[in-house]
């Protein structure tokens, strides 16, 4: 029987032992760590450039801190299990000091930013976003450290559907295959038979779908099983309690809209209006998140949901009560981590080959055994 609770755990392979395991052997970086640098920022050049034509974006600043008060920071679940960096500014001899916190992602930010760039239907922003994410198992794909193209788009009413979440969501597909085709330019070498180039097409599939495909499995089971199908998937209505009573995954209550109803193509009943995008990492042998993101919140969803995961007392706050009081946009928005996507279109085995950031002292030993070298 499965262990719910195990299964609903925070990210991260769990112990050094399995990971020992799950590393490839024989392992050889495609690039220098010199190659490596200049093909980081070629990709991220195109993906920011790219994304802000195809979804209509503009560059803006991002905190890395925020006033704990003002409710904006990412809480990242709904369990209380990963908690942000929390640190007292005395200033003014603590006459006028700040509760502040680091930031887990921009996620509730971007859609406060929105009114105050003034953005209208259709237009939205982009963010070069920094975290600190402390309560990460540390392994090849999670790290204290944490880069996302933080995006947030406005729009009306009228697209809060599955119809256009799908469509957005084509879009930041076709720029993460332009950055591919881009960077195998760059460095012909990236081409190889031995790791197959991304579809062109992305697949998507409901949660509930993937439930009852694979009633036995837990949830990182159903995506590595529905990957070795599709090899790139788009996982719909994540959060939402399925029929056996859990969500795919715990998500917070307060930002993605995972409790609207919507429908299927086929006309089945269904809830939620976010997802993630996953694809099958061929050097890693493993499932591999890119974004995760959706159609946010309007006062209703927001109330449902925030009682669904009893944090109603939280709607005092004041992100929460500008949201209630439509005093900001609706949107649509989600967050492509960049180590992880520089990662995959790499061909690196690991997120220190990519980003410099913390690991444990068995971590490093593990991947000087494996020959993946981390950047330190």
């Amino acid at each position: 029987m499965l262990d719910k609770k195990a299964d609903l755990a925070g990210p991260g392979i769990g112990n050094y032992e399995d990971l020992a395991q799950t590393l490839p052997d024989g392992y050889g970086s495609v690039l220098t760590p010199r190659e490596t640098q200049i093909a980081v920022f070629a990709i991220k050049d195109y993906i920011e450039e790219n994304l802000c034509r195809a979804l209509n974006l503009m560059r803006v600043t991002v905190p890395l801190i925020v006033d704990t008060e003002s409710g904006v920071n990412d809480l990242l679940d709904r369990d209380g299990s990963r908690t942000p960096v929390q640190f007292l500014i005395p200033n003014d001899n603590e006459k006028n000091p700040v509760d502040a916190q680091i930031v887990q992602a921009a996620t509730k930010w971007k859609r406060m930013a929105l009114k105050q760039f003034d953005m209208n239907p259709g237009e939205g922003l982009i963010t070069d976003m920094r975290a600190v994410r402390k309560d990460y198992f540390l392994d090849h794909d999670h790290s204290a450290y944490v880069d996302q193209w933080d995006w947030e788009l406005a729009v009306t009413e009228a697209q809060r559907t599955l119809g256009f979440l799908k469509a957005v969501i084509e879009k930041i597909w076709n720029v993460i295959k332009g950055a591919e085709v881009h960077i195998q330019g760059v460095f012909p070498q990236l081409r190889s038979g031995d790791h197959p180039d991304l579809p062109d097409e992305l697949t998507f599939i409901h949660a509930e779908d993937l439930l009852d495909r694979y009633p036995d499995l837990p949830r990182k089971g159903r995506e590595t099983q529905i990957l070795q199908e599709y090899q790139a998937v788009f996982i719909c209505g994540i959060g939402w309690p399925l029929k056996d009573g859990y969500p795919h995954e715990m998500r917070a209550a307060d930002y993605d809209d995972w409790s609207t109803d919507t429908v299927a193509d086929d006309g089945r009943p269904m809830h939620g209006l976010n997802g993630d995008i996953l694809v099958w990492n061929h050097v890693t042998r493993r499932r591999h998140e890119l974004m995760s993101g959706g159609i946010r919140v309007t006062p209703v969803s927001l109330k449902l949901q925030m009682e669904m995961a009893g944090q109603s007392d939280l709607l005092q706050l004041p992100y929460h009560q500008a949201i209630l009081k439509n005093q900001i946009p609706l949107s649509i928005g989600g967050g492509i981590g960049q180590s992880r996507t520089h990662m995959l279109l790499l061909r690196k085995a690991h997120l220190g080959e990519v980003s410099v950031s913390v690991w444990p002292r068995i971590l490093k030993e593990i991947c000087d055994q494996k020959n993946i070298h981390v950047l330190g």
